[in-house]
């Protein structure tokens, strides 16, 4: 089985910079405990458990059918392969090189005449600049395009091999197995005021639905991601030192990862996790 240090599509919000320490925490926990990604995204937690334990359940909520652009893999590189040519044709002959106007026209035209199935994100992030992503024909034509297309095909090959595909809402899927005392929850949520249009819902996440989040790891086995930006460990804890409730964070262990936006902000990603057994 090939091991992933990347999801294979291009996903908003994936964790591989995480992947080096998820996997040494996971060395404290079974290897043949059921795993829960409630919010499984590009799946990469998942293929990562599947990959180190491979007597593990694993169980993939594709709730954003990244499954679907997985399958279409096939016909998402040929029409890149298409583009590839088109952006070749720039001017500048340069890679992330704004594309001109009249390459803009042919590629809007080529894109127009392609049937059924498009994976807008990937067409997107290797047409617009620095992680822009649409999900429509419309919202494409309006954008400036840059010459992203990578030189080599997508592969996805056994990248879910072994893992268990569902689709349902988070809280069900958590209902179901809350009460398993070999259960580990992988929770990663979409961020506080994530612009979620790339995932399966139209609004941004709320302060509501990231603190209902909360509920899955009061009392469970978890890896739980978020960031310094959120600021839902601190409020945690004050609720906790205040007497209001106690938090889930207590007792678990947290690790950070440092992300650079420019030379002078930047932000820290943060795994938290904690395993009761």
């Amino acid at each position: 089985m090939k091991t992933y240090t990347q999801a294979p599509l291009p996903f908003q919000g994936q964790k591989r910079r995480f992947l080096k320490h998820f996997k040494n925490a996971l060395k404290e926990f079974s290897p043949t405990a059921i795993y829960v990604d409630l919010f499984g995204g590009s799946g990469l937690l998942s293929h990562t458990v599947k990959s180190v334990y491979p007597d593990a359940t694993v169980i993939y909520n594709d709730f954003d059918n990244y499954s679907q652009r997985l399958e279409n893999i096939d016909k998402t590189n040929t029409l890149l392969a298409d583009l590839r040519v088109i952006c070749s044709k720039n001017p500048n002959r340069k890679d992330k090189e704004r594309l001109s106007d009249e390459l803009h026209r042919e590629i809007i035209e080529r894109i127009s005449h392609e049937k059924g199935f498009i994976d807008w994100v990937t067409i997107s992030s290797s047409l617009l600049f620095s992680m822009n992503y649409v999900i429509s024909f419309e919202q494409l034509k309006k954008e400036k395009f840059y010459n992203k297309v990578r030189l080599s095909d997508y592969n996805a090959k056994d990248y879910l091999e072994g893992v268990h595909r569902i689709k349902k809402d988070y809280r069900d899927l958590f209902a179901e197995y809350r009460n398993d005392p070999n259960v580990v929850f992988l929770v990663d949520p979409p961020y506080l005021s994530t612009d979620t249009t790339t995932y399966n819902r139209e609004d941004y996440w709320k302060l509501a639905d990231y603190l209902n989040v909360l509920k899955t790891i009061e009392d469970s086995s978890y890896f739980y991601f978020t960031s310094n930006k959120s600021q839902i460990i601190e409020l945690c804890e004050w609720m906790q030192n205040n007497g209001y409730c106690h938090s889930p964070f207590d007792g678990a262990t947290t690790v950070t990862v440092g992300t650079q936006l420019t030379y002078n902000a930047g932000y820290e990603d943060i795994m938290i996790y904690r395993n009761n057994n």
